[in-house]
Parts: C-alpha cells; structure tokens; sequence
C-alpha cells in the first residue's frame, strides 16, 4: 500500500511539472495592428436644426358674407391663383356697377362744371360778369372734380371687395383643411378676421439653427489663418442635412442668411439653409441634422472598430516598439465611412491593434501588421 501511495504522488507531481511547463511555452496571443491613415479630411461644422416653410399663411375673410363654393380638396397641392373659396360675390358686384354710376355723373357733372366756368373766364375777360360769377365758377368746377375722385375711389374700393370674395392661392402650396363650411357667415367680426383655411409652400423649404459663439469665433480663426477676410459673409456655403433616421447627410442646400448679431443672452448666431424640396420629402417642424464644411487639413485615421471607451475616456490599444500592449487615450473627430478621425493621442508611426482586441494591456503579443 505504501508503495502504491508513493506511485500517485509521483504521477500528480510529473503532471503538474508538466502543465507548468506547457503554460511556460505558449506562445504569446496574436493580434492584427495598422498604421493610422493620413487623409486629407473636410472638417465640418454640425449642429442641430428645425425645418420651416418658406411661406406659412391663413387665408382669411376680408369681406363679410356667406360661403358660396369651397374649391379644392383638403391638403391638396394648388398652384399660385387657383380658386379656393368663393364669399358670396352679388352683393359687391351691385354695390361696383352704383360706384361706377357714381363715377359717370360725377363726370358729368365735371364736363358741365368745367364748361360753364369756361363761358364765365370768357366773360370775365370782356368784363361783362361780376367777379363773384367767375369765383363761383370756379368753385363749381374744383367742386366737381373732387367729386369725381371721391366716386372713382370708391369705385376702386368696390373694385377690391369684390376682388376679395374670390379667395385665391397666394403661392404655390398644400391647403389645410377647411375651417368654415358652406353657407357660414363669415368675415363679420373686423377685429378677428375669419380664417378660412392655411396654405403651406413646401419647395423651397428653410432649415434654421444657431451658431454658438465659440464656433463662431472658430470660424473667424481658420478664415484669417487661411488669409481670408474674418469678417466675409459665409452666405452661399453648402449646406448638408439629414434626417434623423438618416446615416448620412443626403439634402443639400445652401446657407442663404446670418444674424448681424450674437444674441446676448443665449451667446448663439441664428443662421438658415435653403434648399430644394420638390419632392417634398421634408415636413416643416423636422429636427434635422446640418453639417457646413469649413476647411480641409490633414488627420489620421483608424478603423472605427479599433476605439473601445469607458466613461470617461476613448482609448485605443497600441503595441509598441518591445510588442507590448498599450492603452493610449485618444481625441475621436468625424466618422469617414468606417474610419475614425483622431483629433490627439496618436502619432503617424503608431501600431493600432485593429483585430485581436482582447489583448491585455502590459501583455507581450505576437503582432501582425495589416
């Protein structure tokens, strides 16, 4: 029994002797690395917008009387001057025709003003009629004519208010729903103008967001680095949105308007895009990204993939000149398709581990270069 006892140690030393001395001889872990991409990269501004129409306005009863016709379809596209509704046109079409009654005997009534005073000049020049004749000629005459601009004024405003009871498209847009329904009393209350619908022009279509005076400042930097006037007008610059549910950018417009000031109390520049939107795939009221391009300079870039985080670092893992791993903080930029812009914390000679990213850092690794 003692010798059989004797044999089992021996078997469990010679297998731990021989475990110890596997773990001794493996290898170390393999790794993929690569040299950071050095690019000429677009650097870009990119904020937060809101899209808005171009033109938003309620269509309103400017005369009063009842709704004879309502003719369109709710939240149909119209095209500037098509008919929308019709107030009851009788009433302003008789009250046209006495104004321009109106109108022909007050010129009338000038033609006889002015020929009468023309006999009496006549007369008063042969001295055969007292001054107060001519005077009172005269009178008549100046009389006259005033009454026949009061009548063609008021022929002119029945004109208009009879123009008003045809409410037309002031642009090309999309009607609301209507507010009023045929045979209703509108335009009765002066002080609130009945609405009777709202139209909505869709292309071109705005997109407005603000600057904060830091990039502002910023901006202004580069440009007098670059030579260029600071002050220059940035209007014209293109102009990159997307939708949230976007990946990319794909609307392009322009930056057609900046505030002349930073608003003191937020510290930010109001700014506007405008751009085509004929196929209206943009609503007014969207959140939207922008993105303006500033400058091009040069960067490095890594595989995306090749960035891990905590919370309060971005970091990658490098292995160095002994193959040892290193962490190294990094300053992430702008994603260029599946690579990463590094703002700091990397030089051109760096080996990035880009596969194999469980290597532990202070572990010796058997790099591969890609």
């Amino acid at each position: 029994m003692a010798r059989a006892a004797c044999a089992c140690v021996t078997l469990v030393l010679a297998a731990t002797a021989g475990f110890a001395a596997r773990g001794e001889g493996t290898p170390p872990p393999k790794v993929t690395v690569a040299a950071p991409v050095e690019q000429t990269v677009t650097r870009y501004f990119e904020a937060t917008g809101d899209t808005a129409a171009v033109n938003a306005v309620d269509l309103v009863a400017r005369v009063q009387g009842f709704v004879q016709d309502i003719s369109y379809v709710d939240g149909a596209f119209v095209k500037k001057g098509a008919p929308l509704f019709t107030i009851e046109p009788e009433p302003y079409g008789l009250k046209l025709e006495a104004a321009k009654s109106a109108v022909a005997r007050a010129r009338a009534a000038l033609t006889l003003a002015d020929a009468d005073f023309k006999r009496q000049a006549e007369l008063i020049a042969k001295q055969a009629t007292p001054p107060s004749v001519y005077d009172r000629a005269l009178a008549q005459l100046d009389s006259a004519r005033a009454d026949l601009q009061s009548a063609e004024a008021d022929e002119k405003a029945a004109e208009i208010n009879l123009g008003y009871t045809k409410v037309a498209a002031p642009f090309d847009g999309i009607v609301t729903d209507r507010q009023v329904a045929l045979g209703q009393l509108v335009g009765a209350d002066n002080q609130h103008p009945t609405v009777l619908a709202t139209i909505v022009q869709f292309d071109p279509i705005y997109v407005t967001f603000n600057v904060s005076e830091r990039e502002v400042l910023k901006i202004r930097g580069h440009l007098a680095e670059r030579g260029q006037d600071p002050r220059a007008s940035l209007v014209g610059l293109p102009v990159e949105i997307g939708l949230l549910s976007d990946s990319d950018n794909p609307y392009k417009g322009t930056l057609d308007y900046t505030a002349p000031t930073v608003n003191p109390t937020t510290k930010m520049l109001a700014a506007r895009a405008s751009l085509a939107n004929g196929e209206r795939a943009l609503l007014p009221g969207y959140s939207v990204r922008v993105r303006i391009p500033e400058w091009q300079e040069q960067a490095l870039l890594v595989p995306d993939v090749a960035l891990g985080g905590d919370q309060n670092d971005r970091y990658v893992l490098v292995v160095n000149k002994d193959n040892v791993v290193e962490r190294r903080k990094v300053e992430q930029g702008q994603l260029i398709g599946n690579l990463r812009v590094i703002e700091k914390g990397l030089k051109t000679e760096d080996r990035v581990i880009v596969s194999g990213m469980r290597a532990i850092v202070g572990q010796k690794v058997d790099a591969e270069l890609r």
